[in-house]
């Protein structure tokens, strides 16, 4: 399902044995290797390429040749191309970006520049990078792309640019820092003596040295035109009289010339040429296919020995190209004279590609010549459509260019836009592409799959919006109307499905919908869409609280999209952030939410930038207590209400009540909570004001009544225990912690303990010394900033169950060094009764001798002396 890279692109064009040779020029081109980028701009026909292509024969570094053509306008592909160029020096590099290009919504290039650019580094020897025709290009995005490169071009690589006019780059500062080496016009134009070697040693012609200075001077050392001159004059007479005949600038003359040299080849070979000229490359099945002359090898075979500006690609010369100058020429006259048969000539080019695997330029082929039916027909063959297998970009291009009149005759080309658009991530225009299917459909019969594409389209773009019920309604009937073996799309409408359930809090059924989505987009390769349900499934494990089964679900996803990473991994990302964040890994939990908050930066019409930049203050929170993170929440603020980002609100008015609690502006806080009505941050901000019966009136209306997801629920018990703490009832505090440790044990939480602060400390610190999950209650105390023995714990308040004061009393006797028996006798206790308090007193303190129990008393600050 990948671009099937046209392999001559990257071949370095021959040259012929008999090429005039131009030491001055390689000596030069040589010189330039100690800088970053030799350009060589001239006029068509001055040997740019040639040039080039003998310095490369004679250079003893590796060498990667790209030669461009309009197609590689789209940023994309250049990037693709650009990639498989530089795999030609070192088999491995850029293929983790090949394919993240390869997706059906690539990344922009400027998300990829940096890890191309390490994966150059990684060359070991010095080597050379060729951009041929680089005039063809036409997008600011790869001249930006080009310019960055340039600015941090690894050392052991040089870059070749040839080009008919100066790039859109930074010329004038590369000149300043010497970085630029320049062949122009005025260095390849041919002296008198290469001249002279040209007409004699390359096309043969024996011609007077007076001859060859009128022709040098008329063409002032064009060799396109000292070529093109040479063939015009073969077989003539009246030498004189030609080389009087023509003058003018070089496109006049080249025009005029070819003329004259076409009405000298037989009928035959002037239909070949001109019927091929639609070809950017040729070969000869190619040729037979579109000319159906099935002598086609022998022809280009003719034809380059003719010297009629043919170029083989290849050593076995299966591959040629025509001079682009020559190849405009013949276009043009193409269009003078058969421009009836083009439509056909480019049907035929289609077919041949499609047959050969080529898929994009059949269909470029078929919008070329305007065929509609079978534009949509190469998009839409296989089970996957072209857009959603990294083509969207000239797909959406093409449906540009069409009028809206073309594009009512066809309901499918409206649907074709809609979904190009929305991999595009250009959601803001797919519903009036929606709208204009349906106006069209009712022009035409139309069966009730496409109706169920649009319905899918409605659901993905309900999702982006929270809007649960649009979801669900658009999902059902895209399911229904779907036909039944087409797989992706269903797999398309099932993620957007399960979001839905999501949404609403039906976990069970979101993770079933999920992997239903998983399961479908596996069968049809369907990248994109395994991405998003995994990412969705890891969603729902980690408000399970399944953390370490979300954590390798995420890094699942991470391995899924490869690197770099793009932006459809945002969403992993920042989960993973929060993963490592509860685990109290607060750098790998930073590096995993920025690139995350980066991600999704760069796809404007979803929240999760937003939510990602809540976590990140935070996690600031959690590394520095005196952070003071109003200016941030003030701007996520102003983006939430721009982007009608309400969804995030919660979230962000939870880590305001939070900051102003950490500051101690407990009013704040608690205008905040209510006026939100946010039910555990009420909790919160009563605790802070010692209310611990109003904390504990609505958490456990929230725990019996509204609360089922499990990690709010969670969330809620922590609270609760805090609320018990604080009213004095120990017993209740102490089991709900237990059982809060029991269910967090296994997936290891940490910051859903720490983040409570000392209250919670000191609970923790006395379920250790009973023995409860030593292990865990360990990690927990360790996680905490302040050591539990540098605190200030008022006597007796350390311990989870406080000594009564009796047992208080008899412990300090102990600590005297009585007996039991003494004790009793002392106190006027029954010695059973003695003994019994000591069993409560060793009981909650956690140890089972005297002496420990004396120890611990004497740390806890429990005794006398």
């Amino acid at each position: 399902m990948s671009l099937q890279i046209l392999t001559t692109k990257l071949y370095i064009p021959t040259t012929r044995s008999e090429t005039v040779s131009r030491p001055h020029l390689i000596k030069y081109l040589n010189q330039g290797l100690s800088k970053r980028l030799t350009l060589v701009c001239a006029p068509a026909g001055f040997g740019k390429t040639t040039i080039i292509s003998e310095w490369l024969n004679q250079c003893e570094h590796p060498t990667a040749w790209l030669s461009l053509d309009e197609h590689d306008n789209n940023p994309t592909r250049f990037l693709m191309y650009l990639i498989a160029t530089l795999q030609t020096i070192k088999p491995d590099i850029g293929s983790d970006l090949l394919k993240t290009l390869q997706s059906p919504q690539p990344p922009p290039l400027d998300t990829l520049l940096i890890p191309l650019i390490n994966a150059v580094t990684t060359v070991s020897e010095n080597f050379i990078l060729v951009l041929d025709d680089y005039h063809v290009l036409d997008a600011q995005e790869i001249d930006a792309t080009l310019a960055f490169f340039l600015e941090n071009l690894p050392p052991q690589m040089h870059l070749v640019i040839t080009t008919r006019e100066d790039p859109q780059l930074p010329l004038a500062r590369l000149r300043a820092r010497g970085y630029l080496n320049e062949l122009r016009a005025k260095d390849l134009r041919f002296t008198a003596d290469e001249s002279s070697v040209f007409l004699k040693q390359t096309l043969n012609l024996s011609l007077s040295p007076d001859h060859i200075s009128i022709l040098e001077k008329r063409t002032e050392g064009w060799i396109a035109g000292l070529q093109l001159v040479s063939l015009s004059m073969q077989g003539r007479d009246d030498i004189d009289l030609f080389l009087q005949t023509f003058a003018g600038d070089h496109r006049y003359i080249f025009d005029y010339l070819v003329e004259e040299v076409l009405q000298h080849q037989p009928s035959h070979i002037q239909d070949f040429l001109l019927q091929t000229s639609i070809l950017e490359r040729l070969t000869p099945a190619l040729c037979t296919a579109v000319t159906n002359q099935a002598n086609a090898e022998n022809l280009l075979d003719t034809l380059e020995h003719a010297n009629l500006f043919v170029i083989h690609l290849d050593d076995e010369r299966q591959w040629y190209r025509y001079h682009h100058l020559f190849a405009d020429v013949l276009y043009t006259r193409l269009i003078k004279e058969q421009s009836e048969q083009i439509p056909m000539l480019h049907h035929r080019a289609s077919e041949w590609y499609e047959e050969n695997g080529f898929e994009l330029d059949a269909f470029q082929h078929a919008t070329a010549g305007h065929h509609i039916e079978r534009a949509i027909n190469i998009i839409q063959e296989a089970n996957v459509p072209l857009y959603f297998r990294g083509f969207a970009y000239p797909i959406l291009e093409w449906l540009k260019s069409l009028s809206d009149e073309i594009l009512n005759t066809s309901p499918t080309l409206w649907v074709m836009y809609a979904w190009s658009l929305m991999i595009n991530y250009q959601n803001v225009q797919v519903e009036s592409k929606l709208v204009a299917a349906e106006l069209a459909m009712r022009q035409s019969e139309v069966d009730a799959h496409l109706r169920g594409e649009i319905a899918a389209i409605r659901a993905m773009l309900a999702a982006n919006h929270y809007e649960t019920e649009t979801i669900i309604e658009q999902s059902h009937l895209a399911l229904e109307l779907l036909d039944a073996n087409s797989l992706y799309l269903r797999a398309v409408t099932l993620r957007s499905l399960a979001i839905a359930y999501q949404y609403q809090g039906k976990r069970d059924l979101a993770e079933e919908t999920y992997r239903d989505a998983i399961e479908a987009s596996e069968e049809s390769d369907n990248l994109f869409i395994n991405i998003l349900a995994t990412t969705g499934l890891g969603i729902i494990q980690l408000s399970n609280n399944q953390l370490r089964q979300a954590e390798k679900t995420f890094k699942h996803v991470l391995e899924l999209v490869g690197k770099p990473p793009t932006p459809i991994a945002c969403a992993a990302y920042l989960r993973l952030g929060r993963i490592y964040y509860e685990w109290n890994d607060l750098d790998k939990a930073q590096n995993y939410a920025q690139i995350g908050v980066d991600l999704a930066k760069q796809i404007d019409t979803i929240d999760t930038a937003v939510a990602g930049e809540i976590f990140l203050v935070r996690l600031k929170m959690a590394q520095d207590n005196l952070f003071n993170g109003d200016e941030l929440l003030s701007i996520i603020e102003q983006t939430i209400q721009e982007h009608k980002f309400e969804q995030q609100i919660p979230a962000l008015i939870d880590a305001k009540i939070r900051l102003y609690l950490q500051r101690g502006d407990i009013s704040e806080a608690s205008r905040l909570a209510f006026l939100h009505e946010l039910p555990l941050s009420q909790a919160r901000v009563y605790l802070a004001q010692n209310k611990p019966q109003d904390a504990l009136d609505i958490l456990t209306y929230q725990l019996n009544e509204e609360l089922d997801w499990i990690d709010a629920h969670l969330s809620a018990m922590i609270l609760q225990a805090l609320a018990y703490e604080m009213a004095n009832q120990i017993d209740d505090a102490l089991h709900i912690l237990k059982d809060v440790l029991r269910r967090t044990n296994i997936d290891g939480f940490i910051r859903l303990f720490v983040d409570e602060g000392e209250s919670m400390q000191q609970l923790l610190h006395g379920l250790h010394h009973q023995g409860f999950i030593p292990d865990y209650t360990q990690k927990l105390l360790d996680a905490f900033d302040t050591p539990v023995e540098t605190m200030q714990l008022p006597a007796n308040q350390a311990l989870i169950e406080p000594l009564s004061d009796r047992e208080l009393e008899i412990l300090q006797l102990v600590a005297d060094g009585l007996s039991n028996r003494e004790i009793s006798e002392l106190l006027y206790l029954a010695l059973s009764t003695v003994k019994g308090h000591n069993r409560n007193i060793y009981g909650k303190l956690g140890v089972s001798r005297r002496t420990e129990a004396v120890a611990l008393a004497r740390e806890l600050n429990l005794l006398q002396h």
